[in-house]
């Protein structure tokens, strides 16, 4: 359709389900983009009904707090601030922002203060960007 996927979120909540699509593209994401792609998407879902139970379909644009999703996405969003939320404790820590400087092998780079820290990308549950207003 033109779109570049973004990301997907699948979230349970008792008996009923989330089924979150972000989409983007080089001129903006608007409402009838979104429309555009839920009857769509939600077209096939009910033909090849993967999800079980009750479930809403949402769609629509990263925003400006973008969850990175995939490894790629930092370096697309390199010079933003960016909020991580690790699996594990790192220097004691599990959330930290800072400057996102890039990715060097499967490692991602963020200035925090003066200091550049590597995080093994491994270690991230969560990115986000830092909205700039």
């Amino acid at each position: 359709m033109g779109f570049e996927l973004w990301g997907v979120e699948y979230l349970t909540q008792g008996r009923y389900s989330v089924l979150k699509i972000f989409i983007d593209s080089e001129n903006g994401i608007d409402v009838d983009d979104c429309a555009s792609v839920s009857r769509q998407v939600g077209s096939l879902l009910d033909v090849e009904e993967p999800l079980r139970g009750q479930y809403t379909l949402e769609v629509s644009s990263p925003g400006m707090d973008r969850r990175l999703f995939t490894f790629e996405q930092f370096d697309l969003m390199k010079g933003f601030q960016v909020k991580l939320k690790l699996n594990k404790p790192f220097d004691g820590k599990k959330r930290f922002t800072g400057l996102l400087v890039g990715t060097e092998d499967k490692e991602v780079v963020l200035r925090v203060g003066e200091e550049e820290t590597l995080f093994p990308y491994e270690m991230i549950d969560r990115a986000n960007v830092v909205p700039e207003i």
